[in-house]
């Protein structure tokens, strides 16, 4: 079932054109790589699926229905979540209640109504979702920014799909991370994916594209060049088609 399509985008920063025809699919329970050197795009692109921003033409639909623009809250009523490369995470505040964050779960009755908070709730509720989504995390009361790279986006990763039930957004979860902290965000992506949410990934590292993907869409310059899957290319081919060294069209 397809989740999201994207049909010729349009968006123009000034005298940029940071996308001319970008278009995609992706179905449920799928990991679709964006790819593209700097500046094809892919940020922009997300940016505007997300809710951050709208684009300045184009159509795109989520479950078979016109998605409206420019509204990351609405985005998340329908089951769509972001991952950005800040993360977003509050440091001093623990794994769980970053989880929470914005979603807090209130108490019943009057206690609720005057602001008070279930913490017994969230912490159960918590713990089970990332331990379920086998988060690297072990320390569940301490203070997220003493976390090492690895588990602050393990916890992101987390938060994402703990609320997301459509769609997850994933800018370079990778970047920056050693082998072992990879790995768990990795293997995170594929429990996401195997509980039937559709996950669109940015990554500049083409061995992990080509690992976890079921297909992948090359930007460049603001336009769709080219649709591969994992085992019908390489990373030879995957960089000709993102800096215009192959003329490709697409690729099945």
């Amino acid at each position: 079932m397809t989740v999201l399509s994207v049909k010729d985008l349009r968006k123009r920063y000034g005298h940029v054109d940071a996308l001319v025809g970008a278009s995609m699919s992706i179905n449920a329970g799928e990991v679709v790589s964006l790819i593209g050197d700097n500046g094809a795009g892919k940020s922009t692109l997300v940016r505007i699926l997300s809710g951050v921003e709208a684009a300045d033409s184009g159509h795109f639909e989520f479950d078979g229905k016109a998605l409206d623009a420019g509204d990351i809250s609405k985005r998340r009523e329908l089951g769509i979540e972001t991952v950005f490369q800040d993360l977003a995470l509050a440091d001093d505040l623990n794994p769980v209640q970053n989880l929470f964050l914005g979603r807090e779960v209130m108490r019943q009755g009057i206690l609720g109504k005057l602001g008070f908070m279930d913490t017994k709730a969230m912490e159960k509720q918590g713990r089970h979702a990332l331990q379920t989504l086998g988060a690297t995390v072990r320390n569940f009361s301490g203070r997220v920014g003493g976390m090492s790279g690895g588990q602050k986006q393990s916890i992101a990763v987390c938060r994402a799909a703990t609320w997301a039930n459509k769609l997850i957004f994933l800018d370079e979860p990778t970047a920056a991370l050693g082998v072992p902290q990879t790995k768990g965000v990795m293997d995170l992506i594929r429990r996401v994916r195997d509980s039937g949410v559709a996950v669109i990934l940015i990554s500049h590292s083409m061995p992990h594209v080509l690992e976890i993907s079921d297909r992948i869409v090359v930007l460049r310059r603001g336009r769709t060049v080219a649709n591969y899957t994992p085992a019908n290319t390489s990373v030879e081919e995957l960089v000709g088609a993102m800096t215009g060294a192959l003329e490709v069209g697409e690729k099945k």
